[in-house]
């Protein structure tokens, strides 16, 4: 590849895999809105590795889902204060077709005559400024809208996601940046002790091995809501994630950390 090239996610939700195959492994997930770098294409021309320009995540698309854009839109964008869909799924139209979008789309809703012909979207939805910064009220009532949504390995919509792929949106939506994943979300932030948590900050667990490898939204003290099976509220206390359901402790607490703090 010579020149580089830019894309942006234009279908409701698009599988990002580890390699370039279909029977590869989902390690994330595209929402419409979301644009990135094209990095290289396979050998067989079917499938391009991108870099997701909200969090740098890397990962293989099918050629079929690229919509390539221009270096001055890929710019556009990240410069752009967009709208975010903070409805959990909303209808819109986009070059006069019916698109189905997620909560945590991103929607180019700007009066920007350079690309309105490009776009050609009309949303009549709830959406909220991009970088618009929500208090943990909020950010907590938004998490619950995901309740019950299916647990799914690299999944971020509400028909499918995974402990990190949830925190990752809510905190986005809510205005926040969080990594993809929960090895990396656990160095953001400030480290706080069980005692001092609040409302949306982040608890982190370690499995049986000892080994970290969840991430859920503290809700208030003695609750957290998490994905494992599906998006689910349990009990927390400093042992760690107590599921009522089958009596037992699920995952046991490592730390917990705060990405923002409120104003005075």
């Amino acid at each position: 590849m010579n020149q580089p090239e830019y894309g942006i996610c234009r279908l409701s939700v698009v599988p990002v895999r580890r390699d370039a195959a279909d029977s590869s492994e989902m390690i994330s997930q595209l929402l419409f809105g979301e644009h990135y770098r094209v990095l290289e294409k396979s050998d067989n021309g079917m499938w391009c590795r991108i870099q997701n320009a909200f969090d740098n995540y890397e990962g293989w698309v099918d050629l079929k889902q690229h919509n390539e854009i221009s270096e001055a839109y890929f710019n556009q964008i990240s410069d752009s204060e967009y709208k975010i869909a903070t409805d959990l799924f909303a209808r819109m139209l986009y070059k006069k077709q019916v698109v189905h979008v997620v909560l945590g789309s991103v929607l180019p809703l700007l009066n920007n005559p350079l690309f309105q012909h490009e776009e050609q979207l009309a949303f009549n939805g709830e959406a909220k400024s991009l970088h618009q910064k929500w208090s943990a009220e909020l950010m907590v009532t938004l998490a619950k809208k995901y309740l019950n949504a299916p647990y799914l390995w690299g999944g971020r919509s509400p028909f499918g996601i995974d402990c990190s792929g949830f925190t990752q949106v809510v905190f986005r939506v809510a205005g926040y940046k969080l990594a993809r994943d929960s090895k990396d979300q656990i160095m953001q932030g400030k480290e706080i002790s069980p005692e001092e948590a609040g409302p949306g900050d982040l608890a982190f667990f370690t499995n049986k091995a000892g080994k970290m490898n969840h991430v859920g939204i503290i809700l208030k003290e003695g609750e957290i809501i998490h994905s494992s099976g599906k998006v689910r509220i349990d009990q927390l206390d400093g042992q760690g994630i107590f599921n009522q359901e089958i009596n037992s402790y699920t995952h046991q607490l490592f730390k917990v950390r705060r990405i923002f703090r409120e104003k005075a």
